[in-house]
């Protein structure tokens, strides 16, 4: 379809739009669904972007963070963990590293075993923190240089468990596009049927049309035009209403942990005012292909 016979088809014809009645059930149908759709397309796109955040946060801060444990006998602990430090100072790529303290390994036990746990008469290992730096330490030969320094040492780079999470919100990300692509397919098709109960039910006038010399792209245009315009008034209000749902949304919150923080940032807040545009494009479409196929149809 060239932009010509677009532009043609999208300028207004107030005679040609009387083809088309201004209310009734095939009117409420394309507004409410293009509304609908619009709204859950807000929040399918706020999901998008913020597991697109949080899987680049969880890489980001997980690449650069990893834990060695000290498993030696209590008399070889401390001997043990100054020597790790020493080699970790040593490391290129470890931006810091640092034994955390007996209060410090009793917080992150407490949310498994209580506030209670007398750490000083169980066999906990000593815990040291490694903050990566940039470029990043090569994690296979620290381990073969603790291996023959400290015996007790054992490094966690977190791999184990990084990459699950980092894949799991990638996923997430991924169902949200396609949640937003299936939006746009349920609202080509609803918009498909409610053009084509429009059509059927004003044949007579069609058949009329044509016997006065109308020609059927005149004919679809009165009804692309108004099946185009009520989608993108619905879609502007369903949006506004999905963009004020996602600012009632809990901002991110290291207490919430990733249930929070699903809202837009900074230019992202522009991404849904395009939603009623591509609404009107889809509408447009399916008004179109509908209209001609059912205008064969009646011929």
């Amino acid at each position: 379809m060239s932009k010509g016979t677009i532009r043609a088809l999208l300028m207004a014809d107030k005679q040609a739009d009387r083809v088309v009645p201004p209310s009734g059930f095939t009117a409420q149908l394309t507004l409410f669904v293009s509304g609908a759709m619009a709204f859950l397309a807000v929040f399918a796109l706020a999901l998008s972007l913020a597991s697109g955040r949080l899987a680049d946060r969880w890489a980001s801060e997980l690449a650069q963070a990893a834990t060695l444990r000290i498993n030696a006998p209590a008399d070889q602990v401390a001997a043990q963990t100054q020597a790790a430090l020493a080699i970790l100072i040593q490391t290129p790529g470890v931006a810091e590293a640092r034994a955390l303290s007996r209060e410090e390994q009793a917080a992150l036990l407490t949310p498994w075993f209580g506030p209670d746990l007398p750490l000083d008469t169980l066999p906990v290992p000593q815990l040291i923190e490694i903050v990566g730096g940039t470029p990043a330490y090569d994690a296979q030969g620290l381990r073969l240089r603790l291996a023959a320094e400290v015996p007790g040492a054992v490094l966690d780079d977190h791999r184990r468990w990084r990459e699950p999470l980092v894949d799991a919100a990638n996923s997430l990300r991924r169902l949200a596009l396609v949640s937003i692509l299936l939006i746009g397919g349920a609202t080509a098709a609803m918009i498909t049927l409610a053009a084509n109960a429009a059509l059927a039910a004003n044949s007579q006038v069609i058949e009329v049309l044509r016997l006065v010399g109308a020609r059927d792209r005149y004919i679809a245009g009165a009804f692309v035009r108004r099946f185009t315009l009520r989608a993108l008034i619905g879609a502007a209000v369903g949006v506004l209403l999905g963009m004020g749902g996602v600012m009632l949304l809990p901002e991110a919150s290291d207490e919430g942990g990733f249930l929070t923080g699903l809202g837009f940032r900074g230019i992202g807040w522009l991404l849904p005012l395009l939603i009623p545009v591509l609404g009107a494009v889809v509408a447009f479409a399916a008004t179109w292909h509908a209209a001609r196929r059912r205008l064969k149809e009646l011929a």
